[in-house]
């Protein structure tokens, strides 16, 4: 098993599909799901599915994830980006290997895999996925 980070196949051909609206405002739900060590995620992913994702945090984390605050898509010269806001699963025991982002309002189909390159875990405290800045070398979806 393994997670490789990746933006998924099926999210690159449903973008030209017209299938993913990340305007912040009236835009699709995304959420993001965290998975154990066991499970298998990559490019070639194309849903949200509950096999090997951590185990429920008391209120703090539950299956699905949670939903992810969008920031309204941007150019930065001739690169289009766009970005989430910081996500934390605050007072929550959790180890997580990687996650996945997907579209909850389009039949939760896969955007973007993340892999933390190992096990990261917290015990009764915050869980947060930092994004990186939202610019066209460093935004967590960009299209060059």
């Amino acid at each position: 098993m393994a997670i490789t980070q990746a933006m998924c196949t099926s999210f690159k051909k449903e973008l030209l599909e017209g299938t993913h609206n990340f305007k912040n405002s009236g835009g699709s739900t995304f959420k993001l799901a965290l998975f154990t060590s066991s499970a298998t995620l990559s490019a070639a992913t194309t849903a949200y599915a509950t096999t090997n994702e951590v185990s429920s945090s008391g209120t703090n984390y539950t299956a699905g994830g949670n939903a992810l605050t969008r920031v309204d898509p941007s150019t930065s010269g001739t690169t289009a980006l766009t970005d989430f806001a910081d996500l934390t699963f605050s007072t929550a025991t959790i180890t997580a290997n990687g996650a996945l982002i997907y579209n909850s309002s389009a039949s939760d189909k896969a955007v973007i895999v993340l892999a933390f390159g190992g096990d990261k875990t917290s015990t009764a405290g915050d869980f947060t996925i930092q994004f990186p800045t939202a610019d066209a070398s460093n935004a967590i979806i960009r299209i060059a």
